[in-house]
Parts: C-alpha cells; sequence; structure tokens
C-alpha cells in the first residue's frame, strides 16, 4: 500500500467563522499576532474559544509556575512549537536561557519550590497521571497545597492538548526556535 503525508494548513482569519474571526482580532489586538496553534484551533467552531478559557482560567499559580509546567510537559513530549512558544514566555517571564534550558530537563536547580515543582510535573507526565511517592511528598513539602495540585494537573492537560495538536500537524513555529537537547 502506498501512503501520502497528510499536510496541515493553518486558516487564516479569512478561512474560519465569525466567532474564531472575532478570536483572531482579540489575539491581534492583545498579542500583535495569532499564533499558528491557536489559528489550527479555529478550524474546528468552539475549540479556540474552549482551548483559551482553559488556558486563561484563574489559577493558584503563579506564572513563572505555569511556564515551568509548559517547559517541561513539552519537553518529554517532544514538542518543539511548544518548546519554542514557551522559552519565548519563559524569557518574558525573567527565566534565563540556562534556566529555561534546566527547567526543560525537569529540574530548577536555582530555586527549590519551582525544583519541587518541575520535578513533580516531570514524574506525573512520564508516568501519565500516576507520580512517584517521594516527589510527590517533596512537592507538598515545597509549600505546595491540593489546590495547586490540581492546578498542576489542569496545566499539565492543557499542555498535553497542544503539544499532541502540533506533533501531528507539524505547522510552521512561528515563535524563535527553542534549542533542541
Amino acid at each position: 500500500m502506498i501512503t501520502t503525508e497528510r499536510t496541515f494548513s493553518v486558516p487564516t482569519r479569512a478561512d474560519v467563522s465569525a466567532n474564531n474571526q472575532a478570536i483572531f482580532d482579540k489575539l491581534q489586538k492583545g498579542i500583535g499576532f495569532v499564533p499558528n496553534l491557536y489559528a489550527y484551533f479555529a478550524k474546528n467552531e468552539t475549540a479556540l474559544g474552549d482551548y483559551l478559557a482553559l488556558q486563561n482560567r484563574k489559577s493558584t499559580l503563579k506564572a513563572k509556575e505555569r511556564e515551568v509546567i509548559n517547559l517541561v510537559v513539552s519537553q518529554i513530549n517532544n514538542c518543539h512549537y511548544c518548546q519554542s512558544a514557551h522559552t519565548a514566555i519563559g524569557k518574558l517571564n525573567g527565566f534565563s536561557d540556562d534556566q529555561i534550558l534546566e527547567i526543560r530537563s525537569g529540574s530548577a536547580s536555582f530555586d527549590s519550590k519551582l525544583n519541587a515543582l518541575a520535578e513533580f510535573t516531570k514524574s506525573v507526565t512520564i508516568n501519565h497521571g500516576a507520580g512517584d511517592q517521594e516527589i510527590i511528598d517533596a512537592f507538598f513539602e515545597a509549600g505546595y497545597n491540593e489546590a495547586n495540585l490540581i492546578d498542576v494537573i489542569m496545566v499539565i492537560g492543557d499542555k498535553i492538548i497542544s503539544n499532541y495538536i502540533h506533533n501531528i500537524t507539524g505547522f510552521e513555529i512561528d515563535f524563535p526556535l527553542a534549542e533542541k537537547i
């Protein structure tokens, strides 16, 4: 049997519904462009709005903590799009290039609380929702609570969604490319 590789395209504003065009306009106004990942979600009538609601929900976690999760999960799932996007966002949140690379590997020796978070995130992601008990205990000993645990799992889920979308479609990365490790 002969197979061909499917090519996935990112829709333009003109290609999407009026509802998604309004979201494109808000993104354009808010961040200056519509990232290809978000544009791809707009191929579905409700997915873009749903995804943005998940991504922008209130959280017990600080922006830096969410970026730790995003970087760890994107590395484990080998999503170069999300590694690149969250490297840029991580820098905006004050992480250095070296810190970002360390976080992507699943640790943050420069901050004990973020290290516990990175190790917890790595363990949960690699173990598909289960975690190593010592790492779970260290997460709580670092000062996190059960509300934080729920938010970490929510961010892991968010990132798995976007990682899987890009890993299947492979559309163009529209952020500065992250270093591969």
